[in-house]
């Protein structure tokens, strides 16, 4: 995770600077988004690997594809080969989130289970601290290629090293504790009137996940532009996101049906408010109050460790209390970082206002995303971690794109009226305020059927 978090938060502040110079600015949004969409498909392998042959299959899988997609995107000669990396590198990076959530479920006792969690959100601790000053530095003083392939060096001896310990200590399915979890306490099936219950449907084949990815990175570049091409293909995105994407979730996601989709369908939520409030509050701080690169870096800084702060707090200080009360407090402080984000947009406000939006973003999701994680582990079934982890990683790409996808949408058609880019992000940001309302409506939904803490 501590390798994951580092080449994330290095690479991204260097991207706008690759896509100008492979003179490929107007694709950036497909560069960006390509990662987000290759996720998808990294998840549902990954979840899926990790069902059938344990945790650490497909997590050496990714750190291997890890540093061959720093390679492919640091030699990049078109701006089509750093999307190709990008994809590449969310191919990865979901293999690599979904096999540490399963590890967690297969390898840990339930009552350690949000200690663990907190430790993966303190790994980005360091990363967010260093990384994106670093890669400013770096791309700056030598070149952007530099950092790429910097990072490929400086994760290749860690990975070799990880890969030999998962040789040596393999861990299943079969083999993992599972004494933590009396028989009884297993996910129920909810009441009729609750709709479809939360039993896993069949495993679906890769190729609805690679469609639900292509759909995605569809969306992605329709939203680059604004003319009839660019909208056919954000309308052939959208259609193929609504005719996969529910194969690959629980039955009863898309109406909350208590259990497991309703946790899944939080986590969609609550990631796409974040990501989309951290997509545009550095934007309207470039284009609307000249913030230098320098400050917005430590604004994702200060973010970072904010969550992982928050992290820490609700697992030392909260954890017993009930695991949807917390989800709750999470949607609520983002609720107030939207609200701070749109007093931000006003122009007599001072730049720290819509800067703060963030970090008090961070502290809410660090309390949302702990939760619903060690909630979906509580609500899968026996040998089935994978899959949870699996639709949890795939709701919240699928909601950092729709949430994004709706922001923009807006934004620009904001614009194409004729209203200021501070009336476009106002609009943006009280859009935000829609799903935040809907997470604190539908926490008790994703109620956990056994107390937080096991006896003694």
């Amino acid at each position: 995770m501590f390798l994951t978090g580092l080449a994330a938060l290095a690479v991204v502040p260097t991207l706008p600077t690759a896509a100008r110079d492979l003179d490929g600015v107007s694709l950036y949004p497909l560069v960006a988004g390509c990662f987000v969409a290759a996720s998808l498909l990294g998840g549902v392998l990954g979840g899926h690997w990790a069902d059938r042959a344990g945790a650490h299959r497909p997590l050496a899988a990714g750190l291997v594809l890890a540093v061959v997609t720093l390679l492919v995107s640091g030699a990049s000669v078109s701006v089509w080969q750093l999307a190709a990396g990008r994809f590449l590198d969310g191919l990865a990076g979901g293999m690599v989130a979904v096999s540490i959530n399963t590890a967690i479920g297969q390898a840990y006792p339930d009552q350690l289970r949000p200690r663990v969690l907190a430790l993966m959100s303190a790994c980005w601790i360091v990363p967010s601290l260093v990384g994106p000053p670093l890669a400013g530095l770096v791309a700056e003083w030598w070149s952007w290629r530099v950092v790429f392939l910097g990072l490929a060096a400086l994760t290749l001896l860690p990975a070799l090293v990880v890969l030999t310990m998962l040789r040596r200590s393999p861990w299943s399915p079969t083999t993992a504790p599972q004494a933590t979890v009396p028989e009884a306490t297993a996910p129920q099936a909810p009441a009729p009137s609750d709709g479809p219950t939360d039993t896993p449907p069949r495993r679906p084949a890769l190729a609805v996940a690679a469609a639900v990815s292509l759909g995605a990175a569809l969306g992605q570049y329709g939203v680059s532009g604004w003319d009839v091409r660019h909208l056919l293909f954000t309308a052939g995105g959208l259609a193929l996101l609504v005719t996969c994407a529910p194969r690959l979730l629980p039955p009863g996601t898309r109406y909350a049906a208590r259990g497991l989709p309703a946790t899944v369908l939080l986590c969609g939520m609550g990631s796409g408010v974040f990501f989309t409030l951290e997509a545009f509050v550095p934007l309207l701080l470039v284009t609307d109050r000249d913030v230098p690169p320098v400050a917005i870096g430590l604004v994702f800084t200060g973010a970072a460790v904010a969550w992982a702060a928050s992290s820490w707090v609700q697992s030392r200080f909260l954890d017993g209390r009930p695991r949807h009360h917390l989800v709750v407090a999470g949607a609520v402080v983002l609720a107030v970082a939207v609200v701070i984000a749109g007093i931000g947009t006003l122009p007599a406000t001072p730049a720290a206002t819509a800067a703060s939006s963030m970090v008090v973003a961070a502290v809410g999701m660090g309390l949302l995303a702990p939760s619903l994680t060690v909630l979906s582990l509580r609500h899968s079934p026996r040998g089935r971690q994978g899959y949870a982890s699996s639709a949890m990683q795939t709701t919240q790409n699928l909601g950092q794109t729709t949430v994004l996808g709706a922001a923009s949408a807006l934004f620009n058609a904001c614009l194409g009226v004729g209203s200021s880019q501070a009336t476009g992000y106002a609009a943006a940001f009280g859009l935000l305020l829609v799903p935040c309302v809907a997470a604190t409506l539908l926490a008790g939904r994703a109620r956990a059927t056994r107390p937080s803490r096991l006896p003694g």
